[in-house]
């Protein structure tokens, strides 16, 4: 570390300050977003004032010691921020993520194997699902050739009941698969 650099400046010449002005502007903002960014930007400073810290503890002699202390507090008081940041942005981020990190893996890893994990559940059930419409297909054609009236019957009663749903759903502004429809609100 440059002796001559000023205790009170940060790395890349930039001042280490106690407070944090952005952290002001958010909290009137409310917006997610907003915080989002400055959580970002306060989570590279900490980054930066950690480098700052290594260098001055890395090359240590009696005569830093006070531009150590205002490192130290100048880190203190960016955790102190980020967390009043944090408490405003509302993200839920899944425990195994936080593990994954832990274990020094990419968290991109849990996103992968979930979306992986979501592949192949989705193709069980479409396999299920196809399944099932040819047992229907093969049954009917096994019903109709050993019973042609009850399956005409049953088709008749299948599509007036239909019918009836389908009118029902038109006078009660219910869509077929049971939903009711929503009026646009402006």
């Amino acid at each position: 570390m440059d002796s001559s650099r000023s205790p009170s400046a940060g790395g890349y010449g930039t001042p280490i300050s106690q407070t944090n002005d952005t952290a002001a502007s958010a909290v009137g903002a409310g917006d997610s977003m907003q915080n989002l960014k400055q959580i970002n930007k306060s989570i590279e400073k900490t980054l930066g004032l950690i480098h700052q810290l290594t260098l001055t503890v890395s090359n240590f002699s009696p005569a830093l010691q006070m531009p150590l202390l205002q490192r130290i507090n100048g880190l203190v008081a960016e955790l102190d921020n980020m967390v009043k940041l944090a408490e405003k942005c509302n993200i839920e981020v899944p425990m195994e993520v936080v593990n994954l990190i832990d274990d020094g893996k990419n968290p991109d890893e849990f996103t992968r194997d979930v979306i992986n994990n979501c592949i192949a559940k989705n193709q069980i059930t479409k396999g299920k699902t196809d399944a099932f419409k040819n047992l229907r297909k093969h049954l009917f054609e096994e019903l109709e050739q050993n019973f042609p009236d009850e399956v005409e019957t049953f088709r008749e009663s299948r599509a007036a009941s239909a019918a009836e749903l389908k009118r029902l759903a038109q006078a009660q502004s219910v869509l077929p698969n049971g939903d009711l429809r929503l009026k646009a609100e402006h």
